[in-house]
C-alpha cells in the first residue's frame, strides 16, 4: 500500500483536498495495510496520467520504423513527462514499410511499452498532406487496411483518412467494425461529406483546424461538422504554434473538455532542441521549436510533450485545471475505448499519475503504482 499525503487531487468534477491509496497498481477505496508507504505532499497537485492518442516519437527517436530500441526512447521521454499512455502515430509509407513498423509496433504494444498503433494516412488529400510525402498517398484500399490490422493483432487503434476519397466511406465503415476508430483528417471535404464520415461511424477528428479545409461562414467544413457531432472527438495541438490561444479557447467553449483531446503530435525533435531532422523521410527544419518541412512553410509536428500542452492550457488558454486534465486524460481514454483502466484518478482504475510543483511542471510521475 502506497499512501499519497495532504494532495490536491485532481478529479473529473473538481479539485478535491485529501489522500490517495494506492495498492498492487491501482487506485483503492481508504484503507490502510501494515508496512504501508506514506507519502506527503504537501498540498501538491496530483493529475492522471497523460493519454496521448496522437504522438511519432521524441528524445531523438522516432515510431516510424518500429524499431525497438527508438519506440522504447521515445516513449520513455514521453513517459517522463507525464504521458503513462502512448498511442505510437505513423504517417504515410510505402506498403510494405508500414507493414513491417505495424508488425514490430504490435510486440512493443504486447509488452505494454505503447498502448497502440494510430495510421495517420497513406488516404489523405494531396492538398491538405502536411508532412506527409506526396508521392506516397494513394486511395483508400480494404485489402491493404486489413493487412495491416492483421500485422497490428489487435493493436492498431485508429486510422486518419480523407473522407472525401474514393472508397473512404466504405473504409469507414470496415474501421467501425473491425474496431478501429476512423478519424476524419487531412482532409479538403466539405461539411456534408464529413458529415457522411461521422454517420458512417467516425467519431474522431485529427488535429481541428489543421491540414484541413478551414472553417468558413458558408462553409462550415469539416470543422463545424465536428465541433457540432456530439460523438466526434476533436485533438488539438495546443503547442502555440498550430492553434493560437484565442482558437483553443473557441474549441473548449463549443465542444467542452469532454470531447476536446490534447494531443502532441510530437515528432523525433521533441526535447532535442533545433536542428535537422526526419519525419517519414521528408526534412524537418526545427528552429526557434517549430518543426517546418525543409524548403517550405508546412508545419511537421511539434517538439511538445502533454505537460507542456496541459500547462499551456491552464495558464495560456484559462482552462480550469480540472478540465484541462480531462481533455490530457479522461477524453483521450474515452475516445480510444480504454477509460476504464486510465485517464481519472478514480476507485479501481490503474495508479497512473503525475505529481505538479507549483508551477504545473511535473514533479514525478507514477504508472501502474510504480514511481518513475
Amino acid at each position: 500500500m502506497t499512501v499519497l499525503t495532504d494532495a490536491r487531487i485532481v478529479l473529473p468534477d473538481g479539485v478535491h483536498r485529501g489522500d490517495l491509496h494506492i495498492s498492487d497498481g491501482k487506485i483503492v477505496e481508504t484503507a490502510s495495510a501494515p508496512g504501508e508507504e506514506v507519502i506527503d505532499l504537501g498540498g501538491r497537485h496530483i493529475v492522471p496520467g497523460f493519454v496521448d492518442m496522437h504522438v511519432h516519437g521524441g528524445a531523438g527517436a522516432s515510431y516510424q520504423l518500429g524499431r525497438p530500441d527508438e519506440v522504447r526512447s521515445a516513449a520513455g521521454y514521453h513517459l517522463a513527462h507525464g504521458t503513462t499512455t502512448t498511442i505510437a502515430s505513423l504517417v504515410t509509407g510505402a506498403p510494405d514499410d508500414l507493414a513491417s513498423a505495424v508488425a514490430s509496433l504490435a510486440d512493443l504494444a504486447a509488452d505494454g511499452v505503447i498502448a497502440g498503433v494510430h495510421l495517420e494516412g497513406p488516404y489523405l488529400a494531396r492538398d491538405r498532406c502536411g508532412a506527409h510525402n506526396p508521392s506516397l498517398l494513394r486511395a483508400p484500399d480494404l485489402a491493404e487496411f486489413h493487412r495491416l490490422v492483421r500485422l497490428g493483432r489487435g493493436h492498431v487503434r485508429m486510422i486518419t483518412l480523407a473522407p472525401e476519397l474514393p472508397g473512404a466511406l466504405d473504409l469507414v465503415r470496415e474501421a467501425a467494425d473491425t474496431g478501429v476508430i476512423a478519424a476524419v483528417g487531412h482532409t479538403d471535404a466539405p461539411g456534408a461529406t464529413a458529415r457522411a464520415a461521422f454517420d458512417a461511424g467516425a467519431r474522431v477528428a485529427t488535429h481541428l483546424f489543421n491540414a484541413m479545409r478551414p472553417l468558413h461562414h458558408r462553409e462550415g467544413g469539416p470543422v463545424a461538422a465536428a465541433v457540432n457531432d456530439p460523438r466526434v472527438t476533436v485533438e488539438l495541438i495546443n503547442d502555440g504554434v498550430h492553434v493560437e490561444a484565442a482558437v483553443v479557447r473557441l474549441a473548449f467553449a463549443a465542444a467542452g473538455p469532454s470531447r476536446v483531446a490534447l494531443i502532441t503530435d510530437a515528432m523525433a525533435a521533441a526535447g532535442m532542441g533545433d536542428g535537422d531532422y526526419s519525419l517519414g523521410g521528408m526534412d524537418v527544419e526545427v528552429r526557434d521549436g517549430r518543426a517546418i518541412l525543409a524548403g517550405g512553410t508546412s508545419i511537421a509536428g511539434s517538439t511538445i510533450t502533454m505537460e507542456d500542452a496541459f500547462r499551456r492550457a491552464v495558464r495560456d488558454v484559462g482552462v480550469p485545471i480540472h478540465q484541462a486534465a480531462e481533455a490530457a486524460s479522461l477524453t483521450p481514454a474515452r475516445a480510444l475505448g480504454i477509460s476504464s483502466r486510465v485517464g481519472s484518478l478514480e476507485t479501481g482504475k490503474d495508479a497512473d499519475l503525475a505529481v505538479l510543483d507549483e508551477d504545473l511542471r511535473i514533479a514525478w510521475v507514477m504508472k501502474r503504482g510504480i514511481r518513475v
